[in-house]
């Protein structure tokens, strides 16, 4: 299991750097932080941790300089693999996706079943698809989260993934009849 954070920091033009600095000085250190890029507050600090628990979970969302952080558990569907990493350059697509509670294995099935061509055909590569825990609202609605982070070469290269006529978009168009909505932003992978 894993738990990503949204941190939200003041507005010094320097305040992402520190808390990036912050974050990576925490007992249980990040698998991954993120920068924003587009979809994203200027002042949002992305950061992956593995299960954060008892002081490492008190010191990861209350880093100081963070005016809020929003903490989303998250279970690992069919990536990433164990002892993954993200891999340097290019641009990270974090789409959150809210579907249908009774979808979650249809929608990891058709995903699964898209990427061997969407990655053979574009520069692109698929960290990980997570399913965020269930929470009070997401029961009232019958939803579930899933978050989907895909690695692009670049935003060019995001673009032109979208080409319809792929067999990896043809399936993704099945899972998106599964989706209520979809929220994909961009971010840089901080090495």
């Amino acid at each position: 299991m894993f738990d990503y954070l949204e941190v939200s920091v003041g507005r010094e033009r320097d305040a992402v750097t520190q808390t990036v600095a912050r974050l990576r000085a925490t007992p249980t250190p990040p698998l991954a932080v993120f920068a924003p890029s587009l979809g994203f507050p200027s002042n949002v600090v992305l950061a992956l941790f593995p299960l954060l628990e008892g002081e490492a979970a008190l010191a990861a969302t209350r880093v100081e300089g963070s005016v809020s952080t929003l903490r989303t558990r998250l279970t690992p569907t069919a990536r990433p693999a164990e002892g993954a990493q993200p891999q340097a350059g290019g641009v990270y697509v974090h789409n959150w996706f809210n579907i249908d509670a009774g979808t979650v294995n249809a929608f990891v099935s058709l995903s699964v079943e898209a990427w061997p061509d969407f990655e053979a055909r574009f520069e692109a590569r698929i960290f990980g698809l997570f399913l965020a825990e269930e929470t009070e609202i997401d029961r009232s609605q019958g939803a579930r989260r899933l978050l989907l982070m895909t690695r692009y070469r670049d935003l060019g290269e995001w673009q032109a993934s979208r080409d319809p006529t792929s067999e990896a978009m043809k399936i993704f168009a099945r899972r998106r009849d599964l989706t209520r909505v979809s929220l994909a932003r961009s971010c840089l992978l901080i090495p």
